[in-house]
C-alpha cells in the first residue's frame, strides 16, 4: 500500500513543515511529501522542500487580482496543482491565506491546520499575544480539520503548556512551537492509519482500524 501523499501549503518559515519531514525520515510517519506551495516565492518553505528533494511551487496571487473573484481563482490555481501531483491529504503549515469554499469542498475532511492555542480560545491572528493579554494560565496548540469557519473545525490532537509568569509571546511562542512539532506528525500518522472519525464537532481517534 502506497503511503500518504501529502501537499504542504506554506507561506513563511516552514518549521511545521520541517518537523513532518523529519517524522517521515524517522520512520514515525508513514507518509511522503508530494509537493510543497507557497504564495510566497521569497518563503523559506520552499527553500527547505528543494533542500530535501520535494516539489516546490511558488504560485503567484498577483495575477489572479484581476479576476470577478480573485480569492476563488486562485484556489482553484492551488488545486489544480495539488491534484496534479496527487496529494491526498493538504496540510497548512503557516499558510497565511484563508482558503475559500471552493478549496474546503474539493478536499472536505482532507485538509489539516494547526493553530497555536486551545481552540476553540484565542483563534485567530496573534493567539499567544491573546492568551497573555487574557491572563491565561494555559495555553497550546491545537491539529484541526479545516472549515469554513476560522479555526472552527473538528479538534484532532491538542497539546497544552503552561503560561509562566514571565512569559513574553516569545518565550511563549518558543514552548508552543515544540509541542506542535510534536503533534502535527502524529495526527497526520493518525489519519493514515484511518483512525480519524468525525462526528459532528468532534473527532473521535479510533483505537485501531477495523
Amino acid at each position: 500500500m502506497a503511503s500518504l501523499a501529502l501537499g504542504v501549503l506554506v507561506s513563511g518559515r516552514g518549521s511545521n513543515l520541517q518537523s513532518i519531514i523529519d517524522a517521515i525520515a524517522a520512520g514515525t510517519l508513514d507518509a511522503h511529501i508530494a509537493v510543497v506551495i507557497s504564495n510566497k516565492e521569497e518563503a523559506f518553505g520552499l527553500e527547505r522542500a528543494k533542500t530535501n528533494g520535494i516539489s516546490a511551487v511558488y504560485i503567484d496571487p498577483k495575477p489572479f487580482k484581476e479576476q470577478p473573484n480573485p480569492r476563488e481563482a486562485y484556489d482553484h490555481a492551488v488545486l489544480a496543482a495539488l491534484k496534479s501531483y496527487g496529494v491526498e491529504l493538504v496540510i497548512l503549515a503557516g499558510y497565511m491565506r484563508i482558503v475559500t469554499s471552493v478549496f474546503i469542498s474539493a478536499f472536505e475532511s482532507k485538509m489539516m491546520n494547526i493553530h497555536p492555542s486551545l481552540l476553540p480560545s484565542f483563534p485567530g491572528l496573534h493567539a499567544q499575544k491573546q492568551a497573555l493579554d487574557w491572563g491565561a494560565k494555559v495555553s497550546g496548540c491545537t491539529v484541526h480539520f479545516v472549515t469554513e469557519g476560522m479555526d472552527e473545525g473538528p479538534i484532532i490532537l491538542q497539546s497544552a503548556v503552561p503560561v509562566l509568569k514571565d512569559d513574553t509571546d516569545e518565550t511563549l511562542s518558543v514552548r508552543i512551537l515544540e509541542q506542535e512539532h510534536r503533534i502535527y506528525p502524529e495526527a497526520i500518522q493518525l489519519y493514515g492509519e484511518g483512525r480519524l472519525i468525525i462526528e459532528g464537532r468532534r473527532t473521535q481517534i479510533a483505537e485501531s482500524v477495523k
